[in-house]
């Protein structure tokens, strides 16, 4: 689109996710599209793609659509005030969270990655 926007259909290419996930965004409020067509086609931002893929990323760590709005909370407050301590504490927890979470899935590959090994040697 020449105004900067892009439609659903692109929006779902570059994050690889499906139309009814991205639809399924909006209809919770998890991910408005900055704007619509006069049709009411969904037009997204480059902002909208970055929550959109900030989403997408903490899928494979098992976090909760709840969740996942608690993040983009945070990460609105932190364009507000990045100083205020209970927002930097908020943050620090979903990092630590991630980062747990991150680990256990390293583990389960690690695990994976044993049973292909011993499945050569039969």
């Amino acid at each position: 689109m020449t105004d900067g926007t892009m439609r659903i259909g692109e929006v779902a290419e570059r994050t690889e996710l499906s139309f009814r996930t991205l639809r399924h965004y909006d209809e919770i409020g998890l991910v408005t599209p900055s704007a619509r067509t006069d049709g009411g086609f969904r037009l997204y931002t480059e902002g909208d793609v970055a929550r959109i893929l900030l989403i997408r990323r903490m899928k494979p760590l098992g976090f909760t659509l709840d969740e996942m709005r608690e993040l983009l909370d945070v990460v609105d407050a932190m364009a507000g005030d990045a100083d205020d301590p209970s927002v930097r504490a908020r943050l620090d927890a979903v990092r630590a969270e991630a980062a747990a979470r991150r680990e256990k899935l390293r583990r389960q590959v690690e695990m994976a990655d044993e049973f292909l090994d011993q499945l050569e040697r039969i």
